[in-house]
């Protein structure tokens, strides 16, 4: 069959992309960057488009038409500078509905979730509702599959804080820690998508998906620093109260682009726990938490990843004040800046040279923080301080020879910025 996954570059939907290429179906896998997926699944086709982009039925009909079934996988948690909800989840899914009724009304399986409890006024859960309701009343063959907090080898979003957490040295912090969490692996829910494309789920089907077991997020939690290999700790439940300026931080983080776990809709949802309604599958043994990190051992490089984590957002953020306040701090006193240039140029030279400098580093300090456009600020970053360094060199070299001076200073940051770039990509 010729199966179109939405959102294939995703944790969920790169494993879906995996398994049905290897039960051999011709797959185009769609996302809004596919540049490293046609490296590492050449097999698939690929097709860059923004979903947000495709709220109109013409925008869908041609790829409709071609594919003989549809896997959407797509979706975000909150809107953002990266991330429009309500055109992703909704919008686009309703054109989509719609140019597949014309097309020959063809099989959609929807990734979808619970969309009840604490979180589900929250944009994340009432886009995916109505998007399911519509699907639902539209008449197409369709199946609706609601995963409870989805683990696998890999990491992203909820189960990448979830190794953070784990690799906390010391002691385990923790906010809403007895709340209860449903898991399902990753591969079991690749494995039912498969079913549903063979029609071995009935088209209609609504089901909730998790194994049987169910653990409280401390529990979870100690799950995986025993997978991490790291020696047991003492877990600290703190009040929910201390949350809020967390997520408070990370919405706007969300607001430029970042897309971070901790944001308020996942701590909505973590205050009543990750479960489903039900549990059932067509009789489908899913695998426990336990057994599926079983199933996959941790490495040194899953260390690392886990105490990265939380320190990527510092590291930016970090970045982001040593860029604005050089900028900033000259231009208190630019006469004394500009001094640096006197021997060289002309005083006027020297002062818009020296406001120059500044205005470049205030905006390479600003468009760090911005998440679509934070890796070209780093390479801008490392090409003005190699210049500064260059220019040092050649008009004051003995700047050098001052441990503390401006030349030796910025040496910390070139490394900081190359470690920003290496943990930068978010999967």
């Amino acid at each position: 069959m010729k199966i179109l996954i939405l959102g294939a570059t995703g944790f969920i939907g790169s494993e879906i992309t995996r398994r049905l290429l290897a039960d051999g179906h011709a797959v185009t896998g769609l996302s809004r960057n596919t540049a490293a997926a046609k490296r590492k699944l050449p097999s698939a086709d690929w097709i860059t488009a923004d979903l947000a982009r495709m709220t109109e039925a013409k925008d869908w009909q041609e790829l409709a038409e071609r594919h003989d079934a549809i896997v959407n996988c797509a979706g975000a948690l909150q809107d953002g500078l990266s991330d429009d909800l309500s055109a992703t989840q909704e919008k686009a899914m309703l054109a989509l509905y719609q140019a597949n009724v014309q097309a020959g009304r063809k099989l959609i399986v929807q990734i979808s979730a619970r969309t009840s409890g604490a979180a589900s006024d929250k944009p994340f859960l009432a886009t995916k509702q109505r998007a399911d309701a519509a699907l639902a009343a539209s008449g197409l063959p369709s199946v609706i599959l609601r995963p409870a907090l989805v683990m696998g080898r890999n990491a992203h979003g909820g189960t990448a804080l979830l190794r953070a957490l784990a690799s906390m040295p010391c002691a385990v912090l923790l906010v809403h820690a007895d709340s209860p969490v449903q898991t399902v692996a990753l591969e079991d829910l690749a494995a039912l998508v498969s079913d549903a494309i063979s029609g071995r789920i009935a088209p209609g089907s609504d089901l909730h998906l998790a194994a049987g077991s169910m653990l409280t997020l401390r529990e979870l939690v100690l799950l995986h620093r025993q997978w991490l290999g790291l020696t047991d700790a003492k877990t600290i439940s703190l009040p929910a109260w201390l949350a809020k300026p967390v997520s408070w931080l990370a919405d706007l983080a969300g607001e430029l682009g970042w897309r971070s776990p901790l944001r308020s809709t996942a701590m909505a949802v973590m205050s009543e726990g990750v479960t489903t309604n039900a549990v059932h599958a067509n009789g489908f043994a899913f695998k426990t938490a336990a057994q599926t990190l079983s199933n996959n051992p941790s490495g040194v490089q899953d260390l690392w990843f886990a105490r990265l984590f939380l320190l990527k957002p510092v590291i930016i953020v970090c970045l982001s004040i040593f860029w604005l306040l050089s900028g900033i701090i000259p231009l208190f006193d630019i006469a004394r800046s500009a001094s640096h240039f006197l021997p060289f140029m002309p005083e006027g030279t020297a002062t818009v040279l020296t406001v120059a400098t500044c205005i470049a580093d205030i905006a390479l300090g600003t468009a760090v923080l911005l998440r679509p456009y934070a890796r070209e600020a780093m390479v801008g970053m490392l090409l003005v301080t190699f210049a500064y360094l260059a220019g040092g060199t050649l008009l004051e070299p003995a700047l050098w020879l001052d441990p503390l001076g401006p030349l030796v200073k910025v040496l910390p940051s070139i490394a900081l910025t190359l470690a920003a770039m290496a943990i930068f990509d978010e999967r």
